[in-house]
């Protein structure tokens, strides 16, 4: 039987029990690594995650985390740690988008988008350096977004957030390197079983269509197995970018 590209590894993905996350946790899984399946308040969700996985034969753990505090974020590489003994890979996907006219922005929800959608993330990337160190490689992956690309006025908070993410990432590939590889894929509008086209991104993309949670985890776990990628953000748009 031929050896899966992710076999031994442990995967960390945030925010998995839904939606993209789910669809990143199930890709690696079946690409053979192990799972942690982080959620906030979706237990029963996470706990089918781990479901799935496990019937993929491979083991996993779901832990419950805000990731936009340290202390809990402490608390959940401490579970990685003590149920699996390494990491190989972080996904930081959790995050939060909503809309909100400019001038109507609270500081509340300022706040909060930065601390989800950006903290969270070097918080993770801070607490998974030394682990990945320690075996002398790893991977972190960022979700970005198109956003973080394109300027949307009633998104306001959420492409600085996103655009935030992006200098993340391309500052930790530096001062993580040459260990740690680290790059983010940037979707554009993912859509899910049961929710209404959205016609007009539709019309506008080169591919005509919406992604899907899978085109996600496909570029999710490309960038897991790459070797001379880091710095990099990948946008999964139908080519949305261009028009």
């Amino acid at each position: 039987m031929e050896k899966k590209p992710l076999a031994g590894q442990v995967a960390l993905v945030t925010g998995a029990a839904k939606r993209i996350g789910r669809s990143i946790a199930l890709r690696l899984a079946a690409d053979g690594a192990d799972v942690v399946v982080n959620y906030s308040t979706s237990r029963a969700e996470a706990e089918s995650v781990v479901r799935e996985i496990e019937a993929l034969g491979r083991r996993a753990a779901a832990i419950q985390a805000d990731v936009s505090k340290r202390a809990e974020v402490q608390s959940l590489f401490a579970g990685v740690e003590s149920k699996f003994g390494r990491l190989d890979i972080l996904v930081n996907n959790a995050g939060r988008f909503f809309e909100a006219k400019f001038e109507e922005i609270s500081d509340e929800q300022w706040d909060g988008i930065m601390n989800v959608n950006l903290k969270s993330q070097f918080l993770c990337a801070q607490a998974a350096a030394p682990m990945m160190k320690r075996l002398g490689r790893g991977r972190i992956i960022n979700l970005s977004s198109l956003g973080g690309i394109l300027a949307w006025p009633a998104y306001t908070h959420y492409c600085v957030s996103k655009a935030g993410v992006i200098m993340l990432t391309r500052c930790l590939a530096r001062a993580l390197g040459p260990e740690i590889l680290v790059n983010s894929v940037a979707p554009g509008t993912i859509q899910f079983p049961g929710e209404a086209p959205d016609e007009d991104y539709i019309r506008r993309v080169p591919l005509h269509r919406t992604g899907t949670g899978d085109d996600i985890a496909g570029a999710v776990a490309y960038l897991a197995t790459a070797e001379f990628v880091t710095g990099q953000i990948i946008a999964v748009d139908g080519g949305r970018a261009l028009v």
